[in-house]
């Protein structure tokens, strides 16, 4: 495969990502599946708390990741992620050992290391001619892992004996053989070659003032494509957190379900993603990435409208509504970012500004949880799900095309910048 080194590196870099962000779910998802039922410490669920904790450390990790992710070295990358992720390990085992409550603290520090991970890898992958492939199956990985975790993690409980409190910890253990073998073969990727510098522009470690500057110069664009980001991260993260309480207020309590809903999304979402890889023009695909996510916000709420309506059974409803939030997800992972970056050419990481949504991002998550638990504690995790998916569905789609209509509006008012394209390349 190595005669063909675009092959080799299309194969390598999309197995290698896909499993190293799988396996990083495995130190992080397994807390999901479990449902502490009839515990509360100072009249809030303790899921609530553990969940809450997980994503203020996750929070505070985006937001140190603004820096560590942006100015990171290439060289660095390996040791970054086996080190965030052996950390994030230790504190489960910290929240195994640990009574509760004090043994909150350590979803923290779990979360803490982790939320640099993403950025991490994303490093390895953008700006070259197959990065909609790369990333596909990188953002692919995390659809698929949040189903198969929190299976792994039920199963653990369920059929192995192992403790709500040990069943995180277990679960990490289970990832780490694939976790070293992945992170090997993400090293083993070749640097951009000259034909993708000069195809997706050049892409280097921002300091400070790169950073203020990118922000400047796209500022009411990245205003609005960030809150929508902040209801859409919220959202994502509910119905991954509290998956089983969700499908239990609708009846449904097979384990599998996740895994299975969630394969079938990430395959849907790996080939729409994927095939933006055929788009020339950067600035005709960010269109159609735009449409991507405008439509998957469409397919949550008429999912929930018919589900409500009894045309729509729970199981295939649980799995729109995860298709469309994907759908827009998904794109905000890397590609969305990818696209803008070299319709602009504009010198930068990918990784700074998918970091600092995130940031914002799990920020919302956390209001949402205290929303629920403080705002709205008499109705069920499911009611206020079905409630959620209307609030995304019509705020999201608002917000997503008036950033679109910034970004259109910019990219004429500027003299397009003479660039080698995909068919010069091919011929």
């Amino acid at each position: 495969m190595k005669k063909n080194p675009e092959l080799y590196t299309t194969f390598l870099g999309a197995v290698a990502a896909f499993c190293t962000y799988t396996s990083m779910y495995g130190f992080r998802k397994g807390i999901t599946a479990v449902q502490f039922e009839g515990i509360a410490f100072a009249g809030i669920d303790y899921k609530i708390w553990l969940i809450t904790a997980q994503v203020l450390g996750y929070a505070v990790s985006k937001g140190i990741g603004v820096k560590v992710v942006s100015e990171m070295k290439p060289h660095q990358r390996p040791l970054y992620v086996l080190g965030l992720i052996l950390f994030a390990e230790l504190a489960l085992l910290g929240f195994a050992v640990i009574p509760a409550p004090y043994n909150i603290v350590f979803l923290f520090l779990n979360g803490l290391p982790l939320g640099m991970v993403y950025g991490t890898v994303l490093g390895f992958l953008e700006g070259r001619k197959q990065t909609e492939i790369l990333i596909s199956a990188l953002t692919a990985s995390f659809i698929f892992a949040s189903g198969l975790v929190k299976t792994v993690s039920l199963l653990l409980m369920q059929q192995g004996g192992v403790t709500e409190l040990w069943a995180p910890f277990m679960t990490g253990l289970l990832f780490v053989v694939p976790l070293l073998l992945s992170v090997w073969g993400l090293a083993r990727l070749p640097a951009p070659s000259q034909i993708d510098k000069d195809l997706r522009t050049e892409r280097l470690p921002m300091d400070r003032a790169d950073r203020k500057r990118f922000l400047n110069t796209f500022p009411t664009g990245l205003t609005l494509l960030i809150i929508s980001y902040v209801l859409l991260s919220a959202f994502r993260d509910f119905r991954d957190n509290f998956g089983p309480e969700i499908l239990k207020g609708a009846a449904v309590g097979n384990p599998a379900i996740f895994a299975q809903t969630e394969t079938l999304i990430a395959v849907i979402i790996l080939v729409l993603m994927a095939g933006l890889r055929w788009v020339d023009n950067h600035f005709r695909a960010f269109t159609l990435i735009n449409l991507l996510m405008a439509a998957g916000a469409l397919v949550v709420g008429l999912s929930t409208w018919l589900y409500q309506l009894g045309l729509l059974t729970p199981g295939p409803w649980f799995m729109l509504t995860g298709l469309g939030m994907y759908m827009a997800y998904v794109p905000c992972n890397g590609l969305y970012f990818e696209r803008l970056v070299a319709a602009f050419r504009y010198v930068s990481t990918v990784g700074f500004i998918v970091t600092l949504a995130d940031w914002y991002g799990y920020l919302g998550s956390v209001a949402v949880l205290m929303y629920k638990n403080f705002g709205q504690p008499g109705i069920s995790f499911q009611e206020f799900f079905v409630y959620g998916c209307y609030g995304l569905s019509g705020a999201y789609l608002l917000l997503t095309l008036f950033s679109y209509g910034y970004f259109r509006r910019k990219i004429g008012a500027i003299e397009p910048h003479p660039s080698i394209s995909i068919s010069e390349i091919r011929a």
